[in-house]
């Protein structure tokens, strides 16, 4: 039996045919099986996030993103605490007795609703109708706002108040407290947002 001979451009042809195929099949995979790992974004979602309020001075507020929401971190300063008790006739749920557990944890039930008595962290999500809320720290008549006001939070959508613990004051829109979510000290100067095993 003789051996036909082989076109050698028929050969490269073939050859070149054949790369671009596995080239294309590689370039269609890729995709298909990096949708079987979770996204960057889906990975950060339900990350915790770690801060340091180590420069956080009394009377200031950083903001840190959580789950896609902004978490509120104010270093009340000695006055602001001290006035906390004086809101507790004007408010909706002082002691935060109501959805506890989805607004606040064990850990925060007190009056400054912290772990730290100086320092609140809460979602800085308005539970009517899910604005964010405006800083209003300085205390005394402003637009908006009663004469006699000691400093918290003002909703601009529908004029919810709460005071410098997140908490509602009465007849407003919104039904609950600020939401205090789950978080923890890894140090003095270190929190880390969205877990809470050691507290």
């Amino acid at each position: 039996m003789s051996e036909t001979p082989v076109d050698s451009s028929k050969r490269t042809w073939i050859i070149t045919s054949a790369c671009a195929g596995a080239v294309g099949g590689v370039a269609a995979a890729v995709p298909f099986v990096s949708t079987f790992q979770p996204s960057e974004k889906a990975k950060a979602a339900g990350a915790a996030v770690e801060v340091d309020i180590s420069t956080l001075n009394p009377g200031e507020k950083i903001t840190v993103e959580w789950r896609g929401k902004p978490v509120w971190i104010i270093k009340r300063t000695p006055e602001q605490l001290k006035e906390l008790p004086e809101q507790d006739p004007l408010l909706a749920d002082p002691q935060s007795l109501r959805h506890p557990d989805q607004f606040t944890p064990v850990y925060a039930r007190n009056e400054g609703r912290s772990i730290k008595p100086e320092v609140l962290v809460v979602v800085g999500i308005c539970t009517h109708l899910g604005c964010s809320p405006t800083d209003k720290f300085v205390a005394g008549p402003q637009p908006s706002l009663p004469p006699d006001w000691k400093g918290g939070f003002l909703c601009p959508c529908h004029g919810s108040t709460f005071d410098m613990a997140g908490r509602v004051f009465k007849n407003k829109p919104a039904p609950d407290n600020l939401e205090v979510p789950p978080h923890m000290y890894l140090s003095e100067t270190k929190l880390l947002i969205g877990e809470d095993k050691k507290a």
